[in-house]
């Protein structure tokens, strides 16, 4: 038996699980917030030191957490860019998260490569704000003296795995993490430097892609450093999906992504074909309104919670007296209507009722997440369940309706740090593979998340009467949306 840690450094704070590395039993916990500032009150600011992290990594680390730890593997937030010069020193803050700054800069780079569709081939996704290509772009344009100074980009859990190694002269990342960036491509497994060139309006070096088993390096102290990889590779590693598994993720907007066994091209740009941190693909596919339609459907109607609202929809019934709600309310990537705003549909006299609005609600952004799953099962990915995540999950109508309408099995895992977890699991293969008791093909079997398992029954026909409303309301609205 060996002890292995995880620890996840999110937007907001660092996570550390320790693990046993055989079972996957968490055996203790460190958590720290990161210590950012934002002085203007405006919500998540887009530049960080990365300094904080290590900060914040150092007190999640404290009272010996890490005592007797072989092996830690690293998972970070997404979307980020840590410039560093000839000397890795940090040029600038971190460029992390959805930074609307960039968006012009997306647009621009679209353009030049010759539209959505040559992007889509080039490296499998559209360049959008959080893109950190689009990143490097908005650099170049605005801050063109840091941009010529930029002679190294990491992405997060890079930059920390480089930290903890002492910051040796080898960098790497994994497939996973490289996948976001909008310049490696999951489909050649390959870099493209010369659409870093078209950003950043020059040559920069860019980390190893090593395997999903392979070591980063070892510490002076002898503690073995795992690949890492993204937050979103990080937690599907850790609830152990694959192949036939799918997971929606409830936040303000809504994610889809699914194990698949190769990496897909779609032309249209709806999904972005990331890899996984085990060898496969995770294409993924994201809604601008999840949690955000049911946030604004509860001002609506004046009730405090979304617990209030769930409560609320349970009253009415499956269809919601033919109200039917297209929760387009900050436009919409799937499908890709960026200037379009919310429909409701159907209002007669006797629908004009609290409760069918808050249905409409729950429905409206459940068949929005159905439709993003059908853009995967439309390319040939097998879904035979689907992992529901986010605070949302928990609500009972979002459990009641959800089966139905995405037309199987549904698993609630209970709440847990799912990218800490799967980073732990990254750091017991690696370590298994280095003493030969793994093979680098197989990582290791840890117990699955505990969940509440979903059917949907005899509410099946139901459910599907209830999707096939919205769809042909979409299809009035927006003839031919996910054909254009």
């Amino acid at each position: 038996m060996g002890i292995v840690a995880g620890l996840d450094s999110s937007p907001d704070f660092t996570r550390i699980v320790v693990c046993d590395s055989d079972t996957g039993a968490v055996l203790r916990q460190g958590y720290a917030p990161h210590p950012v500032e934002d002085p203007e009150g405006g919500g998540r600011p887009s530049d960080v030191d990365p300094q904080a992290w290590l900060l914040s990594l150092g007190e999640a680390a404290g009272g010996g957490l890490l005592e007797g730890v072989q092996a830690i593997g690293v998972s970070a937030q997404a979307n980020t860019v840590v410039p560093l010069d000839a000397q890795g020193n940090t040029v600038r803050p971190a460029l992390v998260g959805g930074d609307k700054r960039a968006q012009v800069a997306g647009a621009d780079l679209v353009d030049a490569l010759g539209g959505r569709e040559a992007w889509a081939r080039a490296v499998g996704c559209v360049p959008q704000a959080p893109h950190p290509v689009t990143k490097l772009r908005w650099l170049a344009r605005t801050e063109p003296e840091n941009a010529a100074r930029t002679a190294v980009l990491l992405q997060a859990h890079d930059w920390l795995v480089w930290q903890l190694l002492g910051r040796p002269v080898r960098r790497t990342t994994d497939r996973g993490g490289a996948s976001g960036t909008g310049y490696w491509s999951a489909a050649t497994g390959g870099y493209r430097p010369d659409l870093v060139e078209l950003a950043l309006g020059h040559h920069a070096m860019l980390p190893e892609v090593i395997g999903p088993a392979d070591a980063a390096g070892t510490t002076p102290e002898g503690l073995l450093i795992s690949a890492g990889t993204g937050e979103t590779q990080a937690a599907a590693f850790g609830l152990g999906i694959g192949l036939g598994d799918a997971v929606v993720s409830l936040g303000a907007s809504g994610s889809v992504m699914a194990v698949h066994s190769e990496p897909l091209v779609d032309p249209s740009g709806m999904i972005t074909a990331l890899a996984d941190a085990t060898g496969m693909h995770l294409p993924v596919v994201t809604t601008l309104n999840a949690v955000r339609t049911l946030r604004g459907a509860a001002e609506l109607l004046g009730v405090p919670d979304l617990e209030s609202l769930s409560e609320l929809a349970t009253e009415s019934t499956p269809g919601a007296h033919g109200l039917v709600l297209l929760p387009y309310l900050e436009g919409e990537r799937t499908p890709h209507l960026p200037h379009t705003a919310g429909t409701l549909a159907g209002l007669r006299r006797e629908s004009m009722r609290p409760e069918h609005l808050a249905r409409a609600a729950f429905e409206g952004m459940l068949c929005g997440l159905a439709d993003a799953l059908d853009v995967l099962r439309g390319r040939g990915v097998d879904v035979r369940r689907v992992f529901l995540l986010g605070a949302a999950a928990e609500l009972p109508a979002v459990q009641a309706a959800a089966p139905a309408l995405f037309g199987t099995q549904v698993v609630v895992p209970q709440p847990a740090d799912y990218g800490a977890i799967g980073a732990a699991r990254q750091a017991a293969w690696a370590l298994g593979v280095s003493r030969g008791t793994l093979d680098a093909r197989t990582p290791p079997p840890w117990q699955g998340a505990v969940a509440q398992v979903l059917e949907p029954g005899e509410e099946l026909a139901v459910g599907q009467a209830v999707r096939q409303q919205f769809v042909s309301v979409r299809e009035q609205t927006h003839p031919g949306a996910f054909h254009a």
